[in-house]
């Protein structure tokens, strides 16, 4: 099952510098980021090649992270194509808690990440649907 690394990090200059220098010195790449904004704190998300690793990582330096399960799959990077899989979603009463996408130019497609709370039943009711789940290690690598 992929995961992503959540930090939880004081709004302030530096403290994405101190994440990311932490990570590049143990060798983990970042994949993707996000960063949600909540007033003096925020959440700072990342997708790492590496994520058990980079959470210890950043653990052992004193930074509050934590690992999330989360459930990645590929959709068509056309317009509708994220729609199939959020109507999927809503018709089954799958409240997504948190989101971020990127494409693959190259193969023209795109990768939804999400966080909800029931992933099995998630992953069932996409596979059905014709999406391809994305396990750890091919979303790691992409």
């Amino acid at each position: 099952m992929p995961h992503q690394v959540s930090v939880f990090a004081e709004n302030k200059p530096g403290k994405i510098s101190r994440v990311t220098e932490i990570l590049s010195r143990n060798s983990i790449n970042i994949r993707a980021i996000t960063i949600s904004d909540s007033g003096d704190y925020g959440i700072i998300k990342l997708l790492l090649d590496k994520p058990a690793q980079g959470n210890e990582c950043l653990k052992s330096e004193g930074i509050a992270s934590t690992l999330k399960d989360i459930v990645a799959i590929k959709i068509d990077d056309s317009p509708g194509g994220l729609h199939k899989a959020a109507s999927i979603l809503a018709s089954n009463s799958i409240n997504v808690e948190d989101a971020y996408g990127f494409t693959i130019r190259e193969k023209n497609q795109a990768v939804f990440v999400f966080q909800v709370e029931d992933i099995p039943l998630t992953e069932k009711l996409l596979k059905n649907a014709g999406f391809e789940l994305l396990s750890d290690s091919e979303l790691y690598l992409l």
